[in-house]
C-alpha cells in the first residue's frame, strides 16, 4: 500500500501539491467549535444571519 501511495506521488506530483495547497487554504472547520462560549455564539449569530440572507435571496 506504502509503494502504490509512493507511486502515485511520483506519477502526479502537482496534483498532490494542489491538494496540500487546498486543504491550507480552507483551514480546519472544527477550530470554529473548539472556541470558547462567545466563539460558539458569535459562529451561530454569523450561520443564522447567512441562511436568512440566502433564503431571502432565493425568492
Amino acid at each position: 500500500m506504502a509503494r502504490d501511495k509512493k507511486e502515485k506521488r511520483e506519477r502526479n506530483p502537482m496534483i498532490i501539491f494542489a491538494d496540500a495547497v487546498n486543504r491550507s487554504m480552507v483551514g480546519d472547520p472544527n477550530a470554529l467549535g473548539n472556541g470558547g462560549c462567545l466563539t460558539k455564539i458569535i459562529t451561530l449569530v454569523i450561520l443564522v444571519i447567512g441562511l436568512l440572507i440566502l433564503s431571502r435571496c432565493s425568492y
